[in-house]
């Protein structure tokens, strides 16, 4: 079995590791007539020609920025940061693979047998976040009035521009996509003209903590679709260095070992395969991996000019708050 892992050791750029794996992958496949190590081809090409043909994203980040000079007009107060990034190809493996783990066990659990290969390629179609957009929000405690909370603000403020943001950006050519009713809002903050377009994962908190706003837009001009997220800086701080992040890490474990407890070994090769390599994955040494660009102490000292595991910026914008006395002038 071809994994990811098989590339990372060699000096090679990034593209270089993607274009040796997708072909060694695709002659298994053939040989082997594995549709799935071909969905596999599919996928990473797909990650392949974002990170050789990104010219779109100059005009698409140009449009994104549109917002941000929008809500610095309107929210000068605030400070705020717009990121934006090509999701890594550690990262984006590691997805893959446990899309097909678990849609083939939560099948198998559900029906005593495996899935048709067609309802597992569907399954697979869903990625929408190759291309996605962070927006970060903080309220200075120096423009809070009396007896305000932080919190409270923020989050008043988060769904305010969530409410603006789907007509701004269909307005600049993009399509807000269904969310199909997952994660539907309940919030009497947000709209219900947008509700529809949104995941909150504000209302359905993550069980270890996890809060953003999602929405997923079709960007109409290159023909692409990209993710925008809402968050305020202690939901971000939450994600990103909080127990969201380290006790997510552990529960992927923990899920990943008690579903392959449950699924017979040798029964299902795409179940065997998706689980080996998403395990090879978490267990890296980052620290030892020789890739063009990237260099690592441990797994949490990272320099990652390439976006190998943190994935490519594409921008960011960054507003600071305007002082007090600016406001009453």
């Amino acid at each position: 079995m071809i994994t990811l892992n098989d590339y990372l050791y060699s000096g090679d750029t990034i593209l270089r590791i993607l274009k040796n794996y997708i072909e060694d992958l695709r002659n298994e496949a053939k040989t082997t007539r594995n549709e799935m190590d071909l969905a596999h081809c599919n996928f990473l090409i797909q990650i392949m020609e974002l990170l050789e043909h990104n010219d779109f994203l100059t005009a698409q980040s140009q449009k994104i920025r549109e917002f941000y000079k929008y809500m610095a007009k309107e929210y000068p107060f605030l400070a705020f940061t717009f990121r934006g990034r090509i999701k890594s190809l550690i990262r984006a493996e590691e997805k893959f693979n446990g899309y097909i783990v678990e849609y083939i066990y939560d099948y198998y659990m559900k029906n005593g047998t495996y899935p048709p290969m067609a309802d597992l390629k569907n399954r697979l179609s869903c990625f929408r976040d190759f291309i996605a957009y962070r927006i970060v929000v903080s309220m200075p405690r120096c423009h809070l009035k009396k007896g305000q909370n932080i919190e409270e603000e923020e989050l008043k403020y988060i769904y305010q521009i969530a409410n603006k943001l789907p007509g701004f950006l269909e307005e600049r050519g993009f399509t807000a996509e269904s969310a199909q009713g997952m994660k539907e809002s309940t919030s009497p903050l947000l709209n219900n003209e947008v509700k529809p377009y949104y995941r909150d994962y504000i209302c359905h908190t993550s069980e270890y903590g996890y809060q953003s706003l999602h929405i997923t837009f079709y960007d109409n001009s290159s023909r692409s679709y990209m993710e925008v997220q809402l968050r305020t800086k202690r939901m971000d701080d939450v994600a990103e260095i909080g127990q969201a992040n380290h006790l997510g890490y552990e529960k992927r474990q923990e899920n990943e070992r008690a579903r392959r407890d449950a699924v017979p070994v040798g029964e299902c090769v795409y179940f065997d395969e998706a689980y080996e390599r998403g395990m090879r994955l978490l267990q890296l040494n980052l620290a030892e991996l020789d890739v063009n660009m990237f260099a690592a102490v441990d797994n949490s000292l990272i320099n990652d000019g390439c976006g190998l595991y943190r994935g490519r910026l594409i921008l960011p914008y960054e507003h600071l708050s305007r002082f007090q006395n600016d406001l009453i002038d």
